[in-house]
């Protein structure tokens, strides 16, 4: 166990080693990391020992396989090229670690490192965990640059073609990125002291020296009134939650869309949020993914779950259409409607036509949809809904700039508010901006005994 010791933190006791004495590329045992106990594993390249990875395969299945037995974390260190490309048995042995990998999902978290290469019938792996730390030189991917050029005709680097910039941005397989394998350590740390143990654990809880009533005036000052400004979500989401408790994963991709972890009152939430910064806080395919992909990890994990909306809908476009938008959409609808954990919903600002309903809106199942005084909650916004319904008058002013105006300030009157929504069931609250943290951490402690169990069955037919 040299490269465990070397890589893990100090623990207070020796690890628990497992199949330590087997000839292979492979360690495990039983550690602490954070201070919880986890099923670890760490795969380094092949050994001469055992060139085809079966019996490194064998470890790995033990820890994961314990792993569930027990209900904790597995915490995995990935540095290894892959299957020897003679043998069959290899291919085979981690067709095995796969299937534990899917039976342990949803039952106790799997995150994973990838501190080098991970290539080839590896890779796979890395898809079927919740979280992936990519360390500075690494890189993942199923065919490698001499593949791609071979069909293609295209040359790419390693870097280009899996590196840890092309995962943070554009696959969105990277959670977090880190400099080294300590640093990746201390990022998995990070998000394990967010997540529960195993699916019938409670959220992680801790002392909380932050009031849970204290006013969010730096919340309430940051939303312009102006509906077209942008601003960060993420300042709002520091202000709301505990201080510094806010941890953002999958920053760069997506970017219109923000999923973090966080704690209200000392308990460890997971948040989705619209980020009115870029692309307007809009909904395409990317974040709608994105978003559902948070939504099912953190309900299958047994975490609260926070939604932030300022959107004013679906992005429009002929290519986004094409590539799928209303099933991507629908991940997001199915994810929502799945969750049986408790779910608050914030409404800052935007809430139009199909992305309000998407975004954990009251008939999708929230439990508690809160909504600021200047939120507008409407069909569209006032300048499509005035094109659409007073076209004609508006051609027959005197003025017409005048007249769209005048018009779209009584659309806004009438129907851009929260008011009506009130009345009609589907907001529970409006609230002052600046009790916002006041009643996020109340109603997520009074939510928190909630038990919903979904209808008997195989499993749902998610629109994958």
């Amino acid at each position: 166990m040299a490269n465990l010791v070397a890589a893990a933190p100090p623990v207070a006791s020796p690890a628990t080693p497992l199949g330590a004495g087997r000839p292979g590329a492979a360690d495990a045992a039983l550690v602490e990391l954070g201070g919880r106990t986890v099923a670890w594993f760490q795969i380094d390249s092949p050994s001469s020992a055992d060139p085809d990875g079966t019996t490194e395969a064998a470890v790995v299945c033990r820890a994961l396989a314990l792993a569930g037995e027990m209900g904790v974390p597995a915490v995995g260190l990935i540095h290894s090229v892959g299957v020897d490309p003679r043998s069959i048995e290899g291919v085979a042995a981690w067709g095995k670690v796969a299937h534990h990998a899917v039976t342990l999902s949803g039952v106790v978290p799997i995150l994973l490192a990838v501190t080098g290469p991970c290539h080839g019938g590896l890779a796979p792996l890395l898809g079927l965990a919740d979280h992936v730390v990519f360390t500075a030189g690494s890189s993942a991917y199923i065919n490698g640059p001499a593949a791609v050029e071979a069909l293609t005709g295209v040359h790419l680097t390693t870097d280009a073609l899996g590196g840890p910039s092309v995962h943070a941005r554009a696959t969105g397989l990277a959670s977090l990125l880190a400099t080294d394998a300590n640093d990746a350590l201390d990022a998995l740390s990070e998000i394990l002291g967010l997540l529960p143990d195993n699916w019938l654990a409670e959220p992680p809880m801790e002392p909380c020296t932050d009031p849970g009533d204290r006013p969010t005036d730096i919340a309430a000052a940051l939303v312009p009134s102006d509906p077209r400004a942008a601003y960060d979500v993420r300042e709002l989401l520091a202000d709301v939650l505990d201080r510094d408790s806010l941890l953002e994963v999958h920053a760069q991709h997506a970017t219109n869309m923000v999923t973090a972890y966080g704690r209200l009152g000392g308990r460890a939430v997971a948040i989705i949020a619209n980020q009115p910064l870029y692309r307007a806080g809009t909904l395409d395919i990317t974040a709608s993914s994105k978003a559902a992909r948070h939504v099912q990890a953190a309900d299958s994990a047994n975490l609260p779950i926070l939604t932030v909306v300022d959107t004013p809908g679906f992005e429009p476009g002929k290519d986004l259409e094409w590539r799928g938008m209303i099933r991507h959409g629908a991940e997001l609808v199915h994810a929502y409607a799945a969750a049986t954990v408790p779910r608050v919903c914030l409404v800052v600002r935007k809430a139009y036509g199909g992305a309000y309903i998407v975004m954990d809106s009251k008939t999708m199942g929230s439990d508690l949809v809160l909504a600021w005084p200047q939120a507008e909650i409407a069909v569209m916004g006032a300048p499509g809904a005035v094109a659409i319904l007073n076209k004609r008058e508006i051609a027959e002013a005197d003025d017409p700039a005048a007249e769209r105006r005048r018009l779209e300030q009584r659309y806004e009157d009438q129907y851009c508010t929260p008011r009506i929504a009130a009345e009609r069931g589907y907001v529970d609250a409006v609230i002052d901006p600046r009790d916002t943290r006041a009643h996020l951490v109340a109603g997520f402690r009074r939510l928190a005994t909630k038990r919903s169990e979904m209808p008997a069955r195989r499993h749902t037919n998610t629109p994958l």
